[in-house]
């Protein structure tokens, strides 16, 4: 059966289309259940005895949620009590628009066989199809539609009971309006709420309800605290009219009453808004998307130099600074507004603890999340005394303007605090990190082993196999990307290789394993643990250049003088097997062992020459040796807990892998963008911005030491100089410093950007070639280059800028939280470490000053810490804080005037 639409529409040139929608409606849609015999085509999903044991149903039953249901009771309907669920299409497809996240969560669901979730494609069933009335809203035509399926359920299933107690159907909704025409229509109804506090068998499922409407007013204070949010019209109008601002608001980890919104501008133009107060931040959570009102430019302030932390007292604008602070400077003040109104929410589930009331017998209490960038949210739990000292996982339903912080429902316990295997679980679900196992789809996409070279893989590769090729990677490494070879030719020169694993041969575009590593991105390396971007089928085996074992590689080959000059640069797919997989540290000792003289250390050898030689020339031209503090750990092979900790030293053979690395990298940017100048994909680091380097001014300026940050060879030239008599270590931490000034290196799509030059390497192009196991950036790069050479052939996608720029901008995101949730690992593990340690003494060097804190780095350890100031002990003198410095001064009593301030600064 055909239904057909007919409109008219003007397009942009200004000429009318006339449109033709088809619909087909069909009687042959099967209802999915086990007792229907009448339009039965393979084995049943939904369950014949579909049973939960129910105050309110005491028959067997199924049942369908409205779309508002799904989206905000997904924990409820993810829990493994809520089985037999019929997902109408209707649903399916509001869900789809309206949250991607809800979305991808109920598919899963949707593929899980014990969940017994049903897909019914109601909108394509002859008689459960309905037509929008004239003057019917969308939301009204589809609350319909579901009353209309869940009425034919009903009817349909009603025809295979044997007794009155037979198979049942039972609506969810939590919308009044739609529940009771559900009533009017005979049709069995519950409120999400009373449906799930009936369930005998897991009454702790209340706890995991999303907060009704009824329930945020009851909790919210008679007090208005926040201003009222405006309705989006307003601010849609407020921000064409130039009034507000649209941008990403970005609290503070170091004081809850300040925030920035970042206003994301044409080129250079981005901006940041600063936001203090609670007033002024009014129920913002990090990363919203909000609407920004400047403040007039006599009540712009400076940030804050208190470190200040939610300790559960409402305080407001005043508790942000002192009495004596003094007047700020015109130059330290900042465009500063308030927040009028939420154009997205970004909520995530939130790990963290639970704060339990000292009410006795109170269900109502407060969790703290484990980024300090979002507030604590109120709950209510019956689970309180078991939920006490667990890791448990929160999410937020909404934020009433009467009530101090936001209010969410309980997800689920993760484990106890401070248990490796739970904190690392925190760590990756708090940084987004996909972890769950690869599913059969994805497998289905491996080579069937045993794998081997097949002749035809021959005839389209160079044969290397004789060369004296070898790879040189930190210990344990087991996914090995990169590997090198250097060897005279007859003409007096150098030949010199860098050979990649070829991934890209095993991964093809589009199906289950490319979708999955490009949505994963990355390899996240975590301590003693791998989360890897491939199966280990490939990463730990088939592509890894492991030493004599014959493998597929993509070469960048070149031919270069003694000085270190390129005459000639070709690519080509190749067959190499590694002669030796080497540690730094091996191949640091091949190279000093003057009675070593094999073919491996002689091409080590001339490698290494060759890298200082690259690595000067680099140096010349204004890329920055900057620095941050690396730890290795040593671990128990029985407990994997950290028994030693040390800093990782670097050799020369890291600088020479490093700049053979670098100049594959330079070489193939240069090739892809020659030849697709629109969709090559290129990575660039943007030079700061002035201000950005204020921290590194002040610390050079309390040593009286000049720094230049004009250009990258200024900053690198006036760093190699920057020493201090009796103080070693000051031009480490300097370039510590340096590191946080810079701006974050990104992927890009050349043709949606102008700006190639990356700063920190100072060359004018970039890309990521050479380490395709472990980031999904250098696969597609790997594609390119190979369409470039003829070696394989394109598709639609790779030569599709804007699919490429969001395919950028997601490999953007995974590469920050890998790095993020990296550092949270280190820090987890040098916790475990110093547990059993007791008190140690150890150099410390103070980073940052602060009003009521110090920053202090002890880099032995890498260890980083805030150590406050107790400023309520009236016998310790009051500090005096100076924000020019930045420093405090401790006065002290009976000396000479001039004598009277001990100074405490970087």
């Amino acid at each position: 059966m055909l239904k057909s639409k007919t409109f008219v529409k003007k397009t942009r040139s200004g000429k009318v289309m006339k449109i033709v929608r088809e619909h087909y409606l069909r009687d042959d849609i099967w209802c999915g259940s086990e007792v229907c015999s009448e339009c039965k085509q393979e084995s049943g999903v939904l369950q014949k005895d579909a049973c939960i044991e129910s105050n309110l149903c005491s028959y067997p039953h199924y049942l369908i949620p409205d779309t508002n249901v799904v989206l905000h009771q997904i924990d409820v309907l993810e829990d493994p009590v809520i089985r037999n669920v019929i997902i109408l299409q209707t649903v399916l497809q509001e869900v789809r628009h309206r949250s991607a996240p809800v979305y991808k969560r109920l598919k899963d669901m949707l593929h899980e066989k014990e969940k017994h979730f049903y897909t019914f494609t109601n909108e394509h069933h002859r008689e459960t199809f309905i037509e929008r009335e004239p003057g019917e809203s969308a939301n009204d035509r589809n609350d319909r539609a579901i009353r209309v399926a869940a009425k034919w359920y009903s009817q349909h299933l009603k025809t295979f009971a044997s007794h009155e107690d037979g198979l049942k159907v039972v609506l969810l909704t939590n919308d009044q309006g739609n529940k009771q025409k559900a009533e009017e229509s005979g049709l069995l109804v519950y409120k999400c709420e009373e449906y799930v506090k009936s369930l005998i068998a897991n009454p702790e499922l209340v706890d995991r309800l999303a907060l009704s409407d009824d329930d945020k007013n009851e909790i919210t204070s008679a007090k208005l605290l926040f201003p009222e949010h405006l309705p989006l019209s307003r601010i849609q109008a407020g921000i064409k009219s130039g009034c507000f601002l649209q941008g990403t608001f970005r609290a503070s980890r170091d004081n809850y009453l300040e925030a920035t919104v970042f206003v994301q501008g044409e080129g250079e133009d981005s901006t940041e808004v600063l936001i203090q107060g609670l007033q002024n931040l009014n129920r913002a959570v990090h990363q919203d998307v909000v609407a920004v009102q400047l403040l007039p430019r006599n009540e712009w302030v400076a940030p804050t130099s208190v470190v200040l932390q939610d300790e559960g007292i409402a305080k407001d604008d005043d508790d942000n600074e002192e009495e004596e602070e003094k007047a700020v400077t015109e130059a330290a003040r900042r465009s500063t507004g308030k927040i009028v109104g939420i154009i997205k929410r970004n909520w995530r589930p939130f790990c963290g603890m639970l704060n339990v009331s000292q009410i006795k017998e109170s269900t109502r209490h407060l969790f703290t999340p484990a980024d300090r960038r979002i507030p604590r949210i109120r709950i209510e739990t019956r689970q309180a005394s078991t939920l006490a000292g667990q890791r448990i996982i929160v999410a937020i339903d909404g934020w009433p303007k009467g009530s101090r912080y936001p209010n969410g429902h309980f997800v689920r316990s993760l484990g106890g605090a401070g248990e490796k295997e739970t904190e690392e679980e925190v760590l990756l679900l708090e940084h987004d990190v996909p972890h769950q196992a690869f599913s059969q789809a994805v497998l289905s996409f491996l080579p069937k082993m045993p794998w081997a070279i097949t002749p035809e893989d021959m005839v389209m590769r160079e044969d290397l196999r004789q060369l004296t090729v070898c790879s040189v990677d930190p210990p344990g490494c087991t996914d090995i990307d990169d590997a090198l070879h250097c060897r005279d030719l007859e003409n007096g020169n150098l030949e010199v290789g860098v050979h990649i694993a070829d991934v890209s041969h095993f991964i093809r575009p589009g199906n289950a394993l490319d979708k999955e590593a490009a949505s994963r991105g990355t390899t996240v390396y975590l301590c003693g643990k791998r989360i890897d971007m491939v199966p280990a089928l490939l990463s730990s085996d088939l592509c890894s250049l492991r030493s004599n074992v014959e493998r597929l590689a993509f070469s960048c080959i070149w031919e270069m003088n003694h000085d270190a000059e390129i005459l000639k640069t070709r690519f080509t797919k190749s067959v190499i097997n590694s002669k030796a997989s080497l540690t730094y540290a091996e191949a640091q000792m091949r190279i000093d062992d003057t009675a070593k003289n094999d073919d491996i250390t002689k091409s080590l050898r001339g490698l290494n020459k060759l890298a200082k030689i690259l690595k000067q020339k680099r140096i010349e031209k204004g890329a920055l040796t900057l620095s941050s503090i690396e730890v290795r750990f040593h671990m128990d092979s029985e407990t994997h807990d950290p028994i030693d900790l040390q800093t990782k030293e670097l050799m020369e053979t890291n600088s020479m892998v490093e700049e053979f690395m670098l100049l594959a990298n330079i070489s193939v940017a240069q090739k892809i963008y020659d030849e697709f100048s629109e969709c090559a994909l290129l990575r660039k680091h943007p030079a700061p911005p002035p201000s950005n380097y204020d921290i590194l001014l002040k610390a050079a300026k309390s040593k009286d030491v000049e720094i230049y940050t004009d250009s990258a060879k200024a900053l690198a030239d006036s760093l190699d100089v920057a020493k201090v008599d009796g103080f070693p270590y000051f031009n480490t931490l300097l370039r510590i410093l340096a590191t946080r000034c810079m701006m974050q290196a990104v992927y890009f799509c050349s043709g949606m950007d102008s700006d190639f030059h990356h700063y920190g390497l100072a060359s004018p192009i970039y890309t990521h070639f050479t380490s395709p196991i472990r980031r999904y950036a250098d696969i597609i790069v790997h594609r390119l280059l190979a369409v470039a050479i003829g070696a394989d052939s394109t598709y639609p996608e790779l030569m599709d800028k804007h699919k490429q720029s969001a395919l950028c901008n997601n490999l953007n995101y995974r590469h920050k939280m890998a790095q993020y949730a990296q550092r949270a690992s280190v820090a987890f593990h040098t916790q475990l470490f110093f547990k059993s340690r007791g008190i140690l003494n150890e150099d410390g060097y103070i980073l940052f000053v602060k009003k009521n804190a110090i920053i202090v780095l002890i880099p032995k350890f890498g260890l980083e810490g805030t150590v406050f100031f107790d400023t309520k002990d009236k016998t310790i003198p009051k500090l005096v804080f100076d924000e020019e410095i930045p420093g405090v001064s401790v006065p002290v009593p009976d000396v000479e005037p001039q004598a009277k301030k001990q100074k405490l600064d970087h």
